[in-house]
């Protein structure tokens, strides 16, 4: 038996803040984009390198609120580039943990929370 890949699916309200924070903000990548029809609930997946991420505006799919963890290789760099970029709905800032990582907490603009992580030290 061998488990895959996760790829976690967010609730979104509003695709152009979803595209704005997603895309613009944290520099995703847009892969795709599904609607059943053109006035319908946009579905798409984002990445960036090997996270993927589905955001989705149906109604029912999964709930706001949700908090994942992403690994990240050099936090410090990526705050750096957040940083610069003085979006105005997030200002992030890395905290030490007491468990060894180093965490970068964002909320997206429809209340799911991604953490940016390092490493656990060990």
């Amino acid at each position: 038996m061998k488990f895959g890949n996760t790829t976690p699916i967010l609730r979104s309200f509003d695709e152009i803040k979803a595209k704005e924070f997603y895309l613009e903000f944290l520099e995703f990548n847009l892969d795709w984009e599904h609607r059943f029809e053109d006035d319908l609930p946009l579905y798409m997946q984002v990445s960036k390198d090997g996270c993927v991420l589905h955001i989705t505006e149906h109604h029912g799919d999964c709930s706001p609120g949700a908090a994942l963890r992403i690994q990240v290789t050099n936090l410090e760099q990526y705050h750096e580039l957040l940083r610069g970029k003085k979006y105005k709905h997030a200002r992030p800032e890395i905290q030490a943990m007491p468990w060894g990582s180093k965490d970068m907490s964002i909320a997206d603009p429809f209340g799911n929370r991604l953490i940016f992580t390092s490493a656990v030290s060990t």
